[in-house]
């Protein structure tokens, strides 16, 4: 072959590569797309699902055009990185920059749901990120790598989810917010498996004792707990065991492809989870909304303490909507309290039992003041 057809053949390449240089740039143009779809829609900012799906048909059809489909999926692994780190900097340089919002789970799963329900549709968009665990969604927060986290505290069959409360207890966080949201669990199984095929169901703890009455009617089925519903979704899909099932919600079903095999298989229908929304500093609350405090306190050794707290609560007028108590890690047999009373932390019958405790505690902290999501209640 001679020089100049060499130099031709090297000046089609460059050709080439030309074009595949565009046709990235033209990805990343539809990249900034999606950030402003994904802000206004309060949507995660990455789907790792999604990731593997498209790389999994990006290595077929490299086989298919004789291509080595483990190198292809290498190249688009950093094409995929590079997208990411894009809209980050695309978000980064916005004027309206969005809120940044944690949250335990993955697509679908009810915090991510009601993460969606809360933000989405706000002014500068919201930018959601989905961690393995609460402490993971919290620590966020606590880096300012995000600005609030919502987390699940309690619910209305299977009651508190105390790891929350943990965290609360032990980190620089504030609750700034409340959210209560309906939950609707449904069994999802490959498409095609019956109820009769099913033997193992995963989810979320929680959700496994909020459905007891469900597995009661049908002992052939075994609950396996998962880190949350939609990822025993996304496990169910990925195992392809038609013995298989999840319980999550509706959303799921759609997210990871799976069949509805039964709807509203929780043991309350008018089951609900609350959320908190926290923070690293507190939020200004509007003197005339109805508002919730929530404190932690441990008691001083004395007969009748708790009952102390109790009455003085009362005497002031406060309902009190929520008493927990959580053993103290580092002190065995020892116990914290958490209320939560019905009245603005700034108002003067708040401020008067806040001044009466302190002789009945060893320790007593606000864990936040914020508007109250609750129905015919009453300002303090």
């Amino acid at each position: 072959m001679t020089d100049d057809a060499i130099t031709g053949l090297r000046a089609r390449l460059e050709a080439l590569d030309t074009q595949l240089l565009e046709l990235l740039a033209a990805r990343l143009r539809i990249v900034d797309e999606v950030v402003t779809a994904k802000l206004a829609a309060a949507s995660p900012f990455r789907d790792r699902a999604r990731e593997e799906l498209l790389l999994s048909r990006l290595r077929a059809t490299a086989a298919k055009l004789g291509l080595d489909p483990h190198e292809i999926e290498r190249l688009y692994r950093v094409i995929l990185d590079m997208s990411v780190a894009h809209q980050e900097a695309s978000v980064r340089a916005r004027a309206d920059a969005p809120l940044r919002i944690t949250y335990q789970g993955v697509e679908g799963s009810y915090s991510h749901l009601a993460a969606q329900r809360r933000y989405g549709g706000r002014d500068g968009g919201a930018l959601l990120t989905g961690h393995d665990s609460f402490r993971g969604a919290a620590d966020a927060v606590v880096s300012g790598a995000a600005d609030l986290a919502l987390l699940p505290i309690e619910n209305s069959t299977a009651g508190s989810i105390n790891e929350t409360y943990d965290l609360l207890a032990a980190g620089p966080l504030t609750i700034t917010g409340e959210v209560v949201s309906a939950v609707e669990h449904c069994l999802l199984a490959l498409p095609g498996a019956t109820l009769d095929e099913l033997r193992v169901v995963r989810s979320h703890p929680q959700a496994l004792a909020q459905c007891q009455t469900f597995f009661a009617a049908h002992p052939h089925l075994r609950g396996q707990a998962d880190l949350d519903t939609a990822g025993a979704a996304r496990a169910v899909r990925d195992a392809g065991d038609r013995t298989q099932a999840a319980i999550a919600s509706a959303a799921a079903a759609v997210t990871y492809g799976l069949a509805i095999v039964a709807s509203a298989i929780q043991t309350e229908r008018a089951n609900a989870t609350r959320f908190v929304e926290i923070a690293r500093r507190a939020a200004p609350v509007a003197p005339d909304v109805v508002a919730k405090t929530s404190l932690v306190l441990t008691l001083v050794d004395r007969p009748g303490a708790l009952g102390e707290v109790l009455t003085h609560v009362a005497r002031h007028g406060l309902s009190l909507t929520k008493l927990e108590s959580r053993p103290i890690p580092s002190t065995p047999w020892q116990y914290r309290f958490y209320l939560d009373v019905l009245g603005h932390a700034a108002s003067p019958a708040v401020q008067a039992v806040l001044g009466e405790l302190a002789a009945l505690t060893v320790e007593l902290r606000v864990l936040g003041c914020y508007q109250a999501e609750l129905v015919g209640a009453r300002p303090s």
